[in-house]
């Protein structure tokens, strides 16, 4: 499982011109999954999530969780994460779990944030979906379970 994490002022997902999830200050979360993931995996990557401290103290200092900050996450499925470049011109997604594998670990990861008192909004699995943000920091990190 792979997690680029980007902390942001706002953000939002639009699908068909429709508005699907959006939160204010918080972390967008653009999730890959393999076809080796598993829900340890998923529990893993959560968990590393909602305790990471990337959210200035008062002094400005990268000492806050998203729980103490007050954040939301933004969730958004993101295959292409899994994309191999190192031949030819077009990305190989093989590495990519299929959509019956990866859609239960994604509502799963979503499920597990809600389980740690996060608020989370999704983009559509599958869907073409427009992502606009503010990157605050900018700060962006890649969280992976192995």
């Amino acid at each position: 499982m792979k997690v680029v994490l980007q902390r942001s002022l706002e953000a939002k997902v639009t699908v068909n011109g429709e508005v699907t999830g959006q939160i204010d200050k918080g972390l967008v979360l653009l999730v890959g999954i393999t076809h080796e993931d598993t829900e340890e995996d998923v529990r893993y990557v959560a968990e590393k999530v909602a305790n990471l401290r990337l959210f200035e103290d008062e002094t400005g200092k990268m000492n806050l969780s998203i729980f103490e900050a007050g954040g939301s996450i933004l969730s958004v499925s993101q295959f292409t994460l899994y994309g191999d470049t190192r031949k030819g011109r077009r990305p190989s997604f093989s590495e990519a779990a299929k959509p019956d594998i990866a859609k239960p670990l994604w509502d799963l990861f979503n499920e597990q944030l809600r389980n740690l008192n996060l608020h989370v909004e999704t983009g559509v699995f599958g869907a073409m979906m427009d992502v606009s943000l503010t990157n605050d920091g900018p700060v962006t990190l890649i969280v992976e379970s192995k």
